[in-house]
């Protein structure tokens, strides 16, 4: 059974909505919750429902403390990862709005290209790589984005999901209306429309209880401290996450409301607007934005033709209850969601068509380079030899972009890797004697602690 659950509003609030009524939601919903919470080891999970502007649904389950065996309720606040761009991006066409910014004039920085602009950063098209540097501890963060905040395609040519990217517009944002982006979004979106548990920053400081978060293997994380919030660093219930999802554009003038919505192709059937992915092709448009970081997995869903709007929020790593309940909310409220829009794939893979042969370069890092060698095996297999260190043998592939992807446990021996990145990822580009790409230490999962960082290093080698 649910813990406080708020009960539906009536039968016909989402018939006039256009969709179905509530009753065929809430059929067997707390099983199918209590089971996704116990198959997936998540220790709580809250929903929500909006129709129009009414919350006709929110229900919470499990333990929001398991130490404590506090119980989630529908008040209880969550961590919202990357939902939190989404808010973020309503507050730079706010400031657009308000003339205070220019969504098509350059950021201030040195750039190999042309700067990018907040239109094409809101696009995750401005060339910065992906990025995160998660930290636990009080005082200054042991890694300095500054090592890592550099262009690695000409604006505009490419998407490239990117928390530096929305990190450039919290410092922008911050820039032009002369508040912290936490005062802004307080003055400017959460207070106009009321939704009261809405919270910004590394811990949530508001008066609604929050859940504690949990590894995939059940530890429970400290204060999550980065350089990057404004990509990550909301706080809110289910049903304010909802509410926002329905009304935010609201704020805004219409044509930058119609612009938030122009969402340039990512996929097949998806595109990513202003900090919201929208489908197209068959079936109700659904703009949505997941979000999934150390103890968070969240999803804010609005179905703009229907009036409706859904949240999913979770307090484990692990995304799989998560996903399973927006699987069936959304099985009810827009038959035929795909899968695919609760992680859109960017980059299909593919088989490695790489011919056997040795190479050597270097990876280049903030403390110089680094040594690392490369032989392509035969049956899809390479061997990793980095820093002149033992060498490891691993799978390997391809994909769209990539000509060889791999992934070993190596440790890159920088200071920054040493501090919570002890896996490697290659992807590396054949051209005429070359291999070019991208050197990535990182955290495979958070079974064995907490997640760190993630960074983003060129890479080259020759044939030899």
């Amino acid at each position: 059974m649910p813990n406080e659950a708020t009960e539906p509003n009536g039968p016909d609030v989402l018939d006039a909505a256009g969709a179905t009524d509530v009753s065929d939601v809430v059929d067997g919903l707390d099983e199918f919750c209590a089971q996704a919470l116990a198959d997936h080891s998540c220790a709580s999970l809250s929903l929500a429902v909006v129709a129009r502007d009414e919350v006709v649904l929110a229900r919470a389950y499990g333990l929001a403390d398991v130490a404590a065996r506090r119980p989630a309720t529908p008040e209880t606040v969550y961590g919202l990862a990357s939902v939190t761009k989404a808010v973020t991006a309503t507050a730079v066409c706010l400031a657009a709005d308000e003339g205070l910014l220019d969504l098509d004039a350059p950021i201030p920085g040195d750039h190999p290209w042309t700067a990018p602009t907040p239109r094409q950063l809101l696009r995750h098209r401005g060339g910065f790589p992906a990025f995160y540097n998660f930290h636990y501890d009080t005082g200054p963060l042991p890694i300095d984005i500054a090592d890592y905040r550099t262009l690695v395609r000409e604006p505009g040519t490419g998407f490239e999901y990117s928390n530096l990217g929305y990190a450039e517009l919290g410092r922008v944002l911050e820039s032009a209306t002369g508040r912290s982006e936490g005062d802004y979004l307080r003055e400017r979106i959460f207070a106009p429309l009321g939704l009261d548990t809405f919270g910004y920053g590394p811990a949530y400081t508001g008066s609604a209880p929050v859940a504690e978060r949990y590894s995939a293997g059940g530890e429970a994380y400290p204060t999550c401290f980065s350089d990057h919030p404004a990509a990550g660093a909301g706080w809110a219930s289910a049903a304010d996450v909802a509410l926002f999802a329905r009304t935010a554009t609201r704020l805004l003038r219409p044509a930058t409301a119609a612009a938030m919505h122009d969402a340039v192709p990512i996929g097949e059937h998806l595109g990513y607007g202003f900090g919201r992915v929208v489908s197209h092709g068959p079936g109700p448009v659904v703009r949505s934005h997941g979000g999934g970081m150390g103890g968070i997995a969240a999803m804010m869903i609005d179905l703009p033709e229907r009036e409706i709007s859904v949240a999913v929020l979770t307090n484990s790593t692990r995304k799989a209850a998560r996903d399973a309940v927006v699987l069936r909310l959304m099985g009810i409220l827009a038959p035929g969601f795909p899968r695919e829009h609760l992680a859109p794939v960017t980059d299909q893979g593919r088989p490695m068509t790489q011919a056997p042969g040795e190479w050597a370069g270097e990876v280049g890092t903030p403390q110089g380079g680094v040594t690392l060698r490369i032989s392509v095996l035969a049956d899809r297999q390479v061997e990793i030899r980095l820093a002149g260190g033992a060498p490891v043998t691993v799978p390997a592939g391809a994909s769209e972009q990539w000509d060889l992807c791999a992934s070993a446990p190596l440790q890159l021996p920088t200071d920054d890797a040493r501090v919570n990145s002890p896996h490697l990822a290659l992807a590396l580009r054949a051209g005429p004697e070359r291999l070019e790409g991208r050197a990535v230490a990182y955290k495979n999962g958070d079974l064995e602690g907490r997640l760190g960082a993630y960074l983003v290093h060129p890479c080259g080698l020759r044939a030899v």
